[in-house]
């Protein structure tokens, strides 16, 4: 079994089923998935789509600050959108987490639904 270490935060909301917040394994950071939750109640944030994506990167960004490590270090991230006509508006909150020269990879997908009615999930695999 590889040397793994869970990683959780109260500033990111809790997992709502049998899963991490995130998972450390060596100087790789994977964080789970992040729907638009305020941490301190728990509830969906039901913003316009560019608060949706904000809080995501938020709460990914307490996940790897938790864990020693930066969003800005991110490898890898996963957008998963209802509605991909909110692409453009997503990218926007996007790149202002990820404004450099060397943003990291990254997948969009469309989603039927996403957990609690939320309208973007985003994951983010972070280098420590």
């Amino acid at each position: 079994m590889p040397n793994r270490q869970s990683v959780s935060t109260g500033s990111a909301p809790a997992a709502i089923g049998p899963y991490s917040q995130g998972m450390r394994v060596g100087d790789l950071l994977f964080c789970s998935g992040q729907i638009p939750l305020e941490p301190s109640t728990g509830e969906l944030v039901k913003d316009d789509i560019e608060g949706q994506a904000r809080r995501c990167l938020m709460n990914l960004t307490a996940v790897a600050e938790a864990a020693g490590g930066s969003l800005a270090n991110a490898v890898r991230c996963t957008v998963y959108l209802t509605d991909m006509n909110d692409f453009a508006r997503v990218n926007e909150v996007y790149a202002e987490f990820f404004d450099g020269d060397d943003p990291p990879a990254r997948v969009a997908v469309a989603a039927a639904a996403l957990p609690k009615g939320a309208d973007v999930e985003i994951d983010a695999i972070v280098a420590l």
